[in-house]
Protein backbone atom coordinates (compact mmCIF):
# COMPACT_ATOMS: atom_id res chain seq x y z
CA UNK A 1 0.00 0.00 0.00
CA UNK A 2 1.38 3.26 -0.65
CA UNK A 3 2.35 5.88 1.86
CA UNK A 4 1.13 8.96 2.82
CA UNK A 5 3.98 10.63 0.44
CA UNK A 6 3.18 8.63 -2.18
CA UNK A 7 -0.60 8.40 -1.94
CA UNK A 8 -0.30 12.61 -1.99
CA UNK A 9 1.75 12.33 -5.42
CA UNK A 10 -0.70 10.45 -6.83
CA UNK A 11 -3.21 12.74 -5.68
CA UNK A 12 -2.10 15.66 -6.90
CA UNK A 13 -1.79 14.49 -10.43
CA UNK A 14 -5.32 12.91 -10.46
CA UNK A 15 -6.17 15.94 -9.34
CA UNK A 16 -4.05 18.05 -11.62
CA UNK A 17 -5.39 16.22 -14.77
CA UNK A 18 -9.09 16.09 -13.42
CA UNK A 19 -8.71 19.98 -13.51
CA UNK A 20 -6.78 20.50 -16.71
CA UNK A 21 -4.38 22.39 -14.92
CA UNK A 22 -1.38 21.98 -17.72
CA UNK A 23 0.94 23.87 -15.43
CA UNK A 24 -0.04 22.50 -12.40
CA UNK A 25 1.22 18.81 -14.40
CA UNK A 26 4.33 20.55 -15.27
CA UNK A 27 4.94 21.93 -11.75
CA UNK A 28 4.63 18.37 -10.33
CA UNK A 29 6.81 16.86 -12.70
CA UNK A 30 9.80 19.09 -12.03
CA UNK A 31 9.48 18.80 -8.36
CA UNK A 32 8.74 15.05 -8.49
CA UNK A 33 12.07 12.76 -8.01
CA UNK A 34 11.79 10.23 -11.40
CA UNK A 35 10.72 7.43 -9.24
CA UNK A 36 8.26 9.19 -7.78
CA UNK A 37 6.50 10.27 -10.81
CA UNK A 38 6.98 6.81 -12.51
CA UNK A 39 5.06 5.64 -9.34
CA UNK A 40 2.29 8.45 -9.35
CA UNK A 41 1.96 7.62 -13.19
CA UNK A 42 1.48 4.05 -12.68
CA UNK A 43 -1.56 4.48 -11.04
CA UNK A 44 -3.40 6.12 -13.35
CA UNK A 45 -5.89 4.70 -15.67
CA UNK A 46 -5.00 4.27 -19.20
CA UNK A 47 -7.12 7.41 -20.21
CA UNK A 48 -5.47 9.70 -17.65
CA UNK A 49 -1.95 8.51 -19.02
CA UNK A 50 -2.81 9.32 -22.19
CA UNK A 51 -4.21 13.03 -21.48
CA UNK A 52 -1.40 13.18 -19.11
CA UNK A 53 0.98 13.22 -22.58
CA UNK A 54 -1.37 14.87 -24.66
CA UNK A 55 -1.44 18.11 -21.70
CA UNK A 56 2.86 18.85 -22.04
CA UNK A 57 4.51 20.22 -25.26
CA UNK A 58 6.13 17.54 -26.86
CA UNK A 59 9.49 17.95 -25.76
CA UNK A 60 8.30 17.57 -21.97
CA UNK A 61 6.04 14.52 -23.23
CA UNK A 62 9.15 13.08 -24.36
CA UNK A 63 11.53 13.38 -21.42
CA UNK A 64 8.64 11.75 -19.42
CA UNK A 65 8.41 8.97 -21.44
CA UNK A 66 12.40 8.50 -21.48
CA UNK A 67 11.74 8.34 -17.79
CA UNK A 68 9.71 5.31 -17.87
CA UNK A 69 10.12 1.89 -18.50
CA UNK A 70 10.42 0.54 -22.07
CA UNK A 71 7.49 -1.16 -22.27
CA UNK A 72 5.04 1.02 -20.13
CA UNK A 73 6.86 4.11 -22.61
CA UNK A 74 5.34 2.07 -25.64
CA UNK A 75 2.13 1.29 -24.49
CA UNK A 76 1.64 4.86 -23.65
CA UNK A 77 2.35 5.85 -27.02
CA UNK A 78 0.71 2.98 -28.84
CA UNK A 79 -2.73 4.65 -27.28
CA UNK A 80 -1.93 8.37 -28.81
CA UNK A 81 -2.63 8.97 -32.83
CA UNK A 82 0.04 8.40 -35.05
CA UNK A 83 0.86 11.99 -35.26
CA UNK A 84 0.75 12.51 -31.26
CA UNK A 85 3.56 9.50 -31.21
CA UNK A 86 5.80 10.75 -33.97
CA UNK A 87 5.87 13.99 -32.50
CA UNK A 88 6.62 12.94 -28.98
CA UNK A 89 9.23 10.08 -29.78
CA UNK A 90 11.19 12.51 -32.44
CA UNK A 91 11.65 14.61 -29.41
CA UNK A 92 13.43 11.54 -27.32
CA UNK A 93 17.65 10.64 -27.97
CA UNK A 94 18.24 8.54 -30.31
CA UNK A 95 19.01 5.47 -28.49
CA UNK A 96 15.57 5.93 -26.31
CA UNK A 97 13.75 6.53 -29.41
CA UNK A 98 14.82 3.47 -31.40
CA UNK A 99 13.90 1.12 -27.77
CA UNK A 100 10.35 2.36 -27.46
CA UNK A 101 9.11 2.24 -31.01
CA UNK A 102 10.55 -1.67 -31.27
CA UNK A 103 8.51 -2.25 -28.55
CA UNK A 104 5.61 -1.47 -30.47
CA UNK A 105 3.81 -3.77 -32.85
CA UNK A 106 5.15 -3.91 -36.20
CA UNK A 107 2.22 -1.74 -38.27
CA UNK A 108 1.99 1.30 -35.26
CA UNK A 109 5.68 1.23 -35.82
CA UNK A 110 6.05 1.41 -39.26
CA UNK A 111 3.15 3.93 -39.23
CA UNK A 112 4.82 6.42 -36.60
CA UNK A 113 8.14 6.27 -38.30
CA UNK A 114 6.60 6.80 -41.58
CA UNK A 115 5.25 10.10 -39.94
CA UNK A 116 8.73 11.06 -38.51
CA UNK A 117 10.95 13.18 -40.02
CA UNK A 118 13.08 11.78 -42.50
CA UNK A 119 16.27 12.42 -40.61
CA UNK A 120 15.17 10.81 -37.58
CA UNK A 121 13.41 7.97 -39.15
CA UNK A 122 16.24 6.64 -41.31
CA UNK A 123 18.21 7.02 -37.68
CA UNK A 124 15.81 5.10 -36.00
CA UNK A 125 15.56 2.27 -38.49
CA UNK A 126 19.26 2.14 -38.28
CA UNK A 127 19.27 1.65 -34.53
CA UNK A 128 16.66 -0.84 -34.66
CA UNK A 129 18.58 -2.74 -37.03
CA UNK A 130 21.10 -3.51 -34.84
CA UNK A 131 20.81 -6.11 -31.30
CA UNK A 132 19.58 -4.03 -28.75
CA UNK A 133 22.36 -5.22 -26.01
CA UNK A 134 25.43 -4.04 -29.03
CA UNK A 135 26.85 -0.97 -29.66
CA UNK A 136 24.87 -0.07 -32.40
CA UNK A 137 21.62 -0.62 -29.99
CA UNK A 138 22.70 1.45 -27.50
CA UNK A 139 24.87 4.18 -29.01
CA UNK A 140 23.13 7.85 -29.47
CA UNK A 141 23.64 9.41 -32.63
CA UNK A 142 23.75 12.93 -31.42
CA UNK A 143 27.05 14.14 -31.09
CA UNK A 144 29.63 17.05 -32.87
CA UNK A 145 31.21 15.99 -35.67
CA UNK A 146 33.70 17.76 -37.78
CA UNK A 147 35.61 17.28 -41.17
CA UNK A 148 39.80 17.59 -40.39
CA UNK A 149 40.30 20.27 -42.85
CA UNK A 150 37.63 22.54 -40.77
CA UNK A 151 39.31 24.91 -38.58
CA UNK A 152 38.47 26.02 -34.37
CA UNK A 153 36.90 28.85 -35.93
CA UNK A 154 34.03 27.02 -38.04
CA UNK A 155 33.55 24.64 -35.06
CA UNK A 156 32.98 27.90 -32.72
CA UNK A 157 30.42 29.44 -35.17
CA UNK A 158 28.72 26.44 -36.05
CA UNK A 159 28.07 26.13 -32.38
CA UNK A 160 26.64 29.14 -31.98
CA UNK A 161 24.61 29.11 -35.17
CA UNK A 162 22.82 25.65 -33.77
CA UNK A 163 22.94 26.35 -30.25
CA UNK A 164 19.33 25.47 -29.87
CA UNK A 165 19.42 22.25 -31.21
CA UNK A 166 23.24 21.28 -29.53
CA UNK A 167 21.97 22.00 -26.11
CA UNK A 168 20.13 19.05 -25.87
CA UNK A 169 23.23 17.34 -26.71
CA UNK A 170 25.73 15.44 -24.10
CA UNK A 171 28.50 17.05 -25.13
CA UNK A 172 31.85 16.44 -23.95
CA UNK A 173 33.52 15.93 -27.15
CA UNK A 174 33.68 16.36 -30.73
CA UNK A 175 34.76 14.23 -33.04
CA UNK A 176 37.12 14.71 -36.04
CA UNK A 177 36.45 12.60 -39.37
CA UNK A 178 38.20 12.76 -42.54
CA UNK A 179 36.56 11.86 -46.15
CA UNK A 180 34.06 9.20 -46.36
CA UNK A 181 33.02 9.66 -42.46
CA UNK A 182 36.18 7.87 -41.44
CA UNK A 183 37.24 8.83 -37.43
CA UNK A 184 40.46 9.92 -37.49
CA UNK A 185 40.67 12.28 -33.97
CA UNK A 186 38.98 13.50 -31.02
CA UNK A 187 38.64 16.90 -30.23
CA UNK A 188 38.48 18.38 -26.11
CA UNK A 189 36.34 21.30 -25.08
CA UNK A 190 39.33 22.47 -23.56
CA UNK A 191 41.73 22.58 -26.88
CA UNK A 192 38.50 23.90 -28.45
CA UNK A 193 38.48 27.08 -26.21
CA UNK A 194 42.21 27.49 -26.18
CA UNK A 195 43.48 26.78 -29.55
CA UNK A 196 43.37 30.01 -32.59
CA UNK A 197 40.25 30.22 -34.53
CA UNK A 198 42.11 29.52 -37.81
CA UNK A 199 44.21 26.23 -36.29
CA UNK A 200 42.78 23.49 -38.22
CA UNK A 201 41.26 20.64 -36.36
CA UNK A 202 43.95 18.70 -37.41
CA UNK A 203 46.21 20.07 -35.59
CA UNK A 204 44.39 20.44 -32.72
CA UNK A 205 43.01 16.77 -32.16
CA UNK A 206 43.45 13.94 -30.70
CA UNK A 207 44.66 11.13 -33.25
CA UNK A 208 43.88 8.01 -32.78
CA UNK A 209 41.18 7.94 -30.42
CA UNK A 210 39.84 5.03 -28.76
CA UNK A 211 36.90 3.38 -30.30
CA UNK A 212 34.33 0.20 -30.48
CA UNK A 213 33.26 -1.69 -33.38
CA UNK A 214 28.97 -1.10 -33.45
CA UNK A 215 28.48 -5.06 -33.20
CA UNK A 216 30.29 -5.06 -30.01
CA UNK A 217 28.75 -6.56 -27.46
CA UNK A 218 27.51 -5.55 -24.09
CA UNK A 219 30.17 -7.78 -22.70
CA UNK A 220 32.85 -6.03 -24.52
CA UNK A 221 31.52 -2.77 -23.56
CA UNK A 222 31.29 -3.47 -20.09
CA UNK A 223 34.97 -4.76 -19.94
CA UNK A 224 36.07 -1.33 -21.74
CA UNK A 225 34.59 1.32 -19.46
CA UNK A 226 35.94 -0.77 -16.68
CA UNK A 227 39.10 -0.19 -17.96
CA UNK A 228 38.72 3.47 -19.31
CA UNK A 229 37.06 6.00 -17.19
CA UNK A 230 35.25 7.70 -19.86
CA UNK A 231 31.87 9.99 -20.60
CA UNK A 232 31.41 7.73 -24.04
CA UNK A 233 33.75 6.13 -26.80
CA UNK A 234 32.91 6.61 -30.23
CA UNK A 235 31.52 3.70 -32.28
CA UNK A 236 32.72 2.56 -35.92
CA UNK A 237 31.70 0.92 -38.54
CA UNK A 238 33.67 -1.97 -40.57
CA UNK A 239 35.39 0.41 -42.77
CA UNK A 240 35.63 2.43 -39.51
CA UNK A 241 33.59 5.20 -40.17
CA UNK A 242 31.90 6.93 -37.52
CA UNK A 243 28.17 6.08 -36.52
CA UNK A 244 27.57 7.03 -33.05
CA UNK A 245 28.63 7.28 -29.13
CA UNK A 246 28.26 5.17 -26.59
CA UNK A 247 27.70 6.23 -23.19
CA UNK A 248 28.50 4.59 -20.25
CA UNK A 249 25.36 5.73 -18.42
CA UNK A 250 23.69 3.48 -21.12
CA UNK A 251 25.99 0.84 -20.70
CA UNK A 252 25.62 0.53 -17.12
CA UNK A 253 21.29 0.72 -17.34
CA UNK A 254 21.53 -2.01 -19.95
CA UNK A 255 23.95 -4.37 -17.60
CA UNK A 256 21.35 -3.81 -15.23
CA UNK A 257 18.26 -4.18 -17.42
CA UNK A 258 19.85 -7.37 -18.37
CA UNK A 259 20.43 -8.78 -15.06
CA UNK A 260 16.62 -8.11 -14.48
CA UNK A 261 15.67 -10.07 -17.27
CA UNK A 262 17.69 -12.88 -16.64
CA UNK A 263 16.81 -12.73 -12.94
CA UNK A 264 12.70 -12.71 -14.45
CA UNK A 265 13.59 -15.59 -16.91
CA UNK A 266 14.70 -17.91 -14.10
CA UNK A 267 12.05 -16.92 -11.99
CA UNK A 268 9.81 -18.50 -15.14
CA UNK A 269 8.95 -15.18 -16.42
CA UNK A 270 8.19 -15.48 -20.32
CA UNK A 271 10.22 -12.71 -22.33
CA UNK A 272 12.14 -11.65 -19.17
CA UNK A 273 9.76 -8.64 -19.19
CA UNK A 274 6.33 -7.97 -16.62
CA UNK A 275 4.90 -4.50 -15.21
CA UNK A 276 1.37 -5.23 -13.72
CA UNK A 277 0.04 -2.40 -15.59
CA UNK A 278 0.58 -4.68 -18.62
CA UNK A 279 -2.99 -6.52 -19.68
CA UNK A 280 -3.93 -9.57 -17.78
CA UNK A 281 -4.14 -11.55 -20.39
CA UNK A 282 -0.62 -11.34 -21.37
CA UNK A 283 0.58 -11.93 -18.05
CA UNK A 284 -1.25 -14.75 -17.33
CA UNK A 285 -0.15 -17.04 -20.91
CA UNK A 286 3.58 -15.55 -20.08
CA UNK A 287 3.31 -17.37 -16.79
CA UNK A 288 1.08 -20.20 -17.70
CA UNK A 289 3.77 -21.26 -20.79
CA UNK A 290 6.62 -21.72 -17.83
CA UNK A 291 4.19 -22.90 -15.44
CA UNK A 292 2.44 -25.97 -17.54
CA UNK A 293 5.99 -27.12 -18.70
CA UNK A 294 6.87 -27.47 -15.43
CA UNK A 295 4.14 -29.26 -14.02
CA UNK A 296 4.75 -31.58 -16.57
CA UNK A 297 8.38 -32.35 -15.90
CA UNK A 298 7.60 -32.63 -12.31
CA UNK A 299 4.91 -35.00 -12.86
CA UNK A 300 7.89 -36.76 -14.24
CA UNK A 301 9.81 -36.36 -11.48
CA UNK A 302 6.86 -37.74 -9.37
CA UNK A 303 6.68 -41.03 -10.94
CA UNK A 304 10.16 -42.18 -9.97
CA UNK A 305 8.12 -42.41 -6.06
CA UNK A 306 5.32 -44.36 -7.85
CA UNK A 307 7.49 -46.86 -9.33
CA UNK A 308 9.22 -47.09 -5.91
CA UNK A 309 5.88 -46.82 -3.54
CA UNK A 310 6.57 -50.55 -2.24
CA UNK A 311 10.29 -49.29 -0.70
CA UNK A 312 8.83 -46.04 0.41
CA UNK A 313 5.89 -47.99 2.16
CA UNK A 314 8.41 -49.83 4.34
CA UNK A 315 10.63 -47.18 5.46
CA UNK A 316 8.27 -44.17 5.65
CA UNK A 317 11.27 -42.07 7.28
CA UNK A 318 12.72 -42.15 3.38
CA UNK A 319 9.33 -39.45 2.64
CA UNK A 320 11.59 -36.88 5.20
CA UNK A 321 14.26 -37.11 3.29
CA UNK A 322 12.82 -37.35 -0.20
CA UNK A 323 12.27 -33.38 -0.06
CA UNK A 324 15.60 -32.60 1.56
CA UNK A 325 17.96 -34.25 -0.66
CA UNK A 326 16.17 -33.22 -3.45
CA UNK A 327 16.10 -29.20 -2.50
CA UNK A 328 19.38 -29.61 -1.14
CA UNK A 329 20.82 -30.72 -4.70
CA UNK A 330 19.11 -28.27 -6.41
CA UNK A 331 20.33 -25.37 -4.63
CA UNK A 332 23.93 -26.90 -5.40
CA UNK A 333 23.01 -27.10 -8.92
CA UNK A 334 21.80 -23.47 -9.26
CA UNK A 335 25.00 -22.27 -7.61
CA UNK A 336 26.35 -24.46 -10.61
CA UNK A 337 23.94 -22.39 -13.10
CA UNK A 338 24.35 -18.93 -11.84
CA UNK A 339 28.34 -19.24 -12.25
CA UNK A 340 27.66 -20.46 -15.50
CA UNK A 341 25.61 -17.79 -16.92
CA UNK A 342 27.70 -15.30 -15.10
CA UNK A 343 30.79 -16.45 -17.20
CA UNK A 344 28.59 -16.67 -20.57
CA UNK A 345 27.43 -12.76 -19.74
CA UNK A 346 31.45 -11.82 -19.21
CA UNK A 347 32.57 -13.96 -22.37
CA UNK A 348 34.92 -16.09 -19.88
CA UNK A 349 33.16 -19.56 -21.74
CA UNK A 350 31.18 -20.33 -24.68
CA UNK A 351 29.73 -23.74 -25.34
CA UNK A 352 33.36 -25.23 -26.23
CA UNK A 353 34.10 -25.21 -22.78
CA UNK A 354 31.74 -27.79 -21.55
CA UNK A 355 34.33 -30.45 -20.63
CA UNK A 356 36.42 -28.10 -18.61
CA UNK A 357 33.55 -26.58 -16.86
CA UNK A 358 32.45 -30.34 -16.19
CA UNK A 359 35.98 -31.20 -14.82
CA UNK A 360 35.53 -27.94 -12.48
CA UNK A 361 31.86 -28.93 -11.19
CA UNK A 362 32.82 -32.17 -10.45
CA UNK A 363 35.33 -31.07 -8.13
CA UNK A 364 33.02 -28.79 -6.50
CA UNK A 365 30.28 -31.58 -6.87
CA UNK A 366 32.80 -34.12 -4.57
CA UNK A 367 34.00 -32.20 -2.01
CA UNK A 368 30.76 -30.57 -1.12
CA UNK A 369 28.33 -33.74 -2.14
CA UNK A 370 30.86 -35.78 0.87
CA UNK A 371 30.27 -32.71 3.55
CA UNK A 372 26.51 -32.95 3.09
CA UNK A 373 26.23 -36.53 2.76
CA UNK A 374 28.47 -36.87 6.18
CA UNK A 375 25.79 -34.13 7.65
CA UNK A 376 22.44 -35.49 6.61
CA UNK A 377 23.36 -39.32 7.02
CA UNK A 378 24.22 -38.19 10.62
CA UNK A 379 20.81 -37.03 11.08
CA UNK A 380 19.12 -39.95 9.53
CA UNK A 381 21.19 -42.14 12.22
CA UNK A 382 20.79 -40.58 15.06
CA UNK A 383 17.00 -39.83 14.64
CA UNK A 384 15.72 -43.69 13.40
CA UNK A 385 19.12 -45.02 15.22
CA UNK A 386 19.54 -47.31 12.31
CA UNK A 387 23.04 -46.79 10.44
CA UNK A 388 21.74 -48.06 7.33
CA UNK A 389 19.28 -45.74 6.75
CA UNK A 390 21.88 -42.62 7.24
CA UNK A 391 24.30 -44.44 4.80
CA UNK A 392 21.32 -44.30 2.63
CA UNK A 393 20.56 -40.65 2.60
CA UNK A 394 24.25 -40.10 2.52
CA UNK A 395 24.90 -41.51 -0.41
CA UNK A 396 22.04 -40.28 -2.35
CA UNK A 397 23.08 -37.04 -1.23
CA UNK A 398 26.63 -36.38 -1.87
CA UNK A 399 26.23 -38.50 -5.54
CA UNK A 400 23.09 -36.00 -6.28
CA UNK A 401 24.97 -33.45 -5.74
CA UNK A 402 27.52 -33.92 -8.06
CA UNK A 403 24.99 -35.00 -10.76
CA UNK A 404 23.66 -31.58 -9.99
CA UNK A 405 26.52 -29.33 -10.37
CA UNK A 406 27.44 -30.95 -13.34
CA UNK A 407 24.01 -30.61 -15.02
CA UNK A 408 24.14 -27.13 -13.47
CA UNK A 409 27.19 -26.32 -15.13
CA UNK A 410 26.61 -27.41 -18.58
CA UNK A 411 23.10 -27.41 -19.23
CA UNK A 412 23.37 -23.57 -20.15
CA UNK A 413 25.98 -24.10 -22.09
CA UNK A 414 24.21 -27.15 -24.32
CA UNK A 415 21.02 -24.80 -24.28
CA UNK A 416 23.26 -21.57 -25.65
CA UNK A 417 25.14 -24.31 -28.11
CA UNK A 418 21.63 -24.84 -28.76
CA UNK A 419 20.51 -21.51 -29.68
CA UNK A 420 18.07 -21.51 -26.88
CA UNK A 421 17.63 -18.90 -23.70
CA UNK A 422 20.01 -20.71 -21.01
CA UNK A 423 18.44 -18.18 -18.58
CA UNK A 424 14.69 -19.58 -19.50
CA UNK A 425 15.17 -22.70 -19.78
CA UNK A 426 17.80 -24.05 -17.13
CA UNK A 427 15.75 -24.06 -14.08
CA UNK A 428 12.83 -26.15 -15.15
CA UNK A 429 15.35 -28.57 -16.60
CA UNK A 430 17.84 -28.61 -14.00
CA UNK A 431 15.05 -29.11 -11.29
CA UNK A 432 13.66 -32.42 -13.27
CA UNK A 433 17.04 -33.34 -13.41
CA UNK A 434 17.99 -33.23 -9.53
CA UNK A 435 14.32 -34.33 -8.61
CA UNK A 436 14.33 -37.73 -10.34
CA UNK A 437 17.84 -38.33 -9.88
CA UNK A 438 17.66 -37.80 -5.94
CA UNK A 439 14.18 -39.92 -5.95
CA UNK A 440 15.70 -42.67 -7.64
CA UNK A 441 18.91 -42.89 -5.69
CA UNK A 442 17.49 -42.79 -1.76
CA UNK A 443 14.45 -45.16 -3.23
CA UNK A 444 16.77 -47.66 -5.23
CA UNK A 445 19.40 -47.66 -2.30
CA UNK A 446 16.99 -48.38 0.14
CA UNK A 447 15.31 -50.99 -2.04
CA UNK A 448 19.06 -52.73 -2.20
CA UNK A 449 19.00 -53.16 1.51
CA UNK A 450 15.64 -52.77 2.34
CA UNK A 451 16.21 -55.84 5.07
CA UNK A 452 18.77 -53.21 6.99
CA UNK A 453 16.30 -50.35 7.38
CA UNK A 454 13.01 -52.45 7.99
CA UNK A 455 15.11 -55.17 10.78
Amino acid sequence: MPDKSSRQSIDDLQSALASSDSQAIVDFLDSAEPAEAVHAISHLSEADQSRLLKSLSWEEAADLVDDLPEEQAARMIERLTVDEAAAIVSEMPSNERADVIARLPELEASAILDAMPLAYSRAARRLMSYPADSAGGLMITEYLSYHEHQTIGDVLDDLRIHADRYRRYDVQYAYVVADGGKLVGVLRLRDLLLSAPDDRLSAAMIREPLSVCDTAQLEVLERFFGRHTLFGVPAVDDDGRLVGVVRSTDVEQAAAERSSRSFLKIMGIVGGDELRSMPLRIRSMRRLSWLSVNILLNIVAASVIAFHQDTLAAVIALAVFLPIISDMSGCSGNQAVAVTMRELALGFINPSDLWRVLGKEAAVGVINGLALGVLLGLVGWLWQGNVMLGVVVAAALAINTLVAVCFGGSIPLVLRALGQDPALASGPILTTITDMSGFFLVLTLAGAVLPYLTS
